[in-house]
């Protein structure tokens, strides 16, 4: 290492959140050496009011948290989910949460994974107690560098690797950089990588819940006319809700004072878990549809969102960047044991082909989805509706959305198998 570089490895992960702790994971068991940069330091990420999202868990990526060998310690703060209700709900005299309701689809695990302790559609955890077995881990495992809080003020590439600056004038060399700094990249802007993309107008009111009665392992998608409302199930009788309104009334529900959001609440939620009462305080996030156009270039990759942004409708952000991260991972690892350059374009291009056709079809199936359904115009209501049974009644067609929506269609990377990297 030369007397200038604070660090001279493998490969440089900008960005510590979600989808940069889980790739420095998987680059440290195909045996990369990795620098994870961050901002923030983690105990800020750790507390309760960073963040109050939960994440839908493909059991997909479950297996690779097994793989990864942090699922044990993640288990205990998660809950699965066995099955899935969808339904073209109306919030006022019209259909609410709790029934099915006359167009409904309804996925049970069973029809994938049989007996009482098969593999869930999915698991339910808040991105906190996620984001802290993360933390652990990558603080336990001795070839991995983790420097925060401190921002990556620039790159320079190199013919044969790339050099992050740090804002503190500190910098670091590798094969290989990866942004995993989120939907507005600044290492994306950098590169000028080009995204498209739009806002919907839209935010998505995130809270917890706790009900009387058990909410036995079901999880909810309502399609109302001002966006989707989604119960996800939590541990110990909570949910999390993510509501989806028009930006200005999901700011005037946030600001709300306790009285008139329990009212709104209980107008959306129904009563079939029995009495509610809100617990922790509500965020409201902007919801939006960014694009990379490329994947990679020259000495860079891009993962997670700051690949593609998408509606949270169908639950698959993190998973995305899970299954970036995944395939990143193994491209790596195998380039690196045959004596190949990590970060040449060559090597990066497997990884965008892996990765950016499911990425564009994901992102297109919610965009029209969230169009489709964000209305309450009876033709497109009618129609709509008849899909949902259509799709209910045809057991292939539910199974082959389950297996979608989990990540196990096509050609899954190994960790997304269940398959450790450093396995002979």
């Amino acid at each position: 290492m030369s007397e200038h570089n604070f660090f001279d490895g493998d490969a440089i992960i900008v960005g510590g959140g979600l989808a940069g702790l889980t790739l420095a994971l998987a680059m440290d068991q195909a045996g990369l050496r990795v620098a994870v940069v961050d901002t923030l330091p983690i105990d800020t990420q750790l507390a309760p009011e960073f963040d109050g999202r939960a994440s839908a868990l493909a059991f997909t990526s479950w297996r690779l948290f097994e793989a990864l060998g942090i699922a044990d310690e993640l288990r205990p703060y998660t809950t699965r989910i066995e099955h899935i209700m969808v339904c073209d709900g109306r919030p006022y005299g019209g259909t609410r949460p709790g029934g099915p309701g006359p167009h409904s689809l309804h996925f049970d695990r069973r029809e994938i994974s049989e007996g009482p302790e098969g593999e869930p559609l999915g698991w339910m955890a808040e991105n906190r107690h996620t984001r802290l077995v993360l933390a652990r881990a990558v603080l336990e495992r001795p070839n991995i560098i983790s420097i925060a809080p401190v921002m990556a003020e620039r790159y320079e590439a190199r013919p044969d690797g790339v050099d992050v600056i740090l804002a503190d004038g500190r910098r670091l060399s590798g094969k290989l950089l990866v942004a995993c700094d989120g939907k507005f990249s600044r290492i994306r802007a950098q590169a000028k990588i080009r995204s498209a993309g739009w806002n919907y107008g839209q935010k998505g009111l995130v809270a917890t819940v706790r009900h009387a009665e058990p909410h036995n392992g079901v999880a909810y998608e309502y399609f109302l006319p001002s966006g989707p409302f989604a119960i996800l199930p939590l541990p110990d009788n909570r949910s999390s809700l993510v509501w989806t309104e028009p930006s200005d009334v999901a700011d005037a529900l946030q600001a709300a004072d306790a009285d008139v959001f329990q009212q709104e609440l209980e107008n959306r939620f129904g009563d079939f878990l029995g009495e509610l009462r809100p617990e922790g305080p509500r965020w409201a996030y902007p919801l939006g549809l960014k694009f990379s156009e490329n994947f990679c270039a020259e000495r860079i990759a891009f993962v997670g969102d700051a690949a593609r942004g998408i509606h949270p409708l169908a639950g698959q952000g993190f998973n995305l960047g899970i299954r970036d991260a995944a395939a990143l991972a193994e491209v790596c690892g195998e380039a690196k044991r045959v004596g190949l350059d990590i970060g040449a374009l060559t090597t990066l291009r497997r990884y965008e082909g892996w990765r950016k056709f499911d990425s564009a079809s994901l992102a297109a199936g919610t965009d029209i989805f969230n169009r489709l359904f964000s209305n309450d115009i009876e033709p497109l209501r009618q129609l709509r509706g008849i899909g949902l049974s259509i799709v209910n009644q045809i057991g292939p067609a539910r199974r082959f959305f389950m297996r979608q929506a989990g990540g196990d269609t096509g050609d899954p990377p190994k960790l997304l198998r269940g398959k450790r990297l450093d396995a002979a």
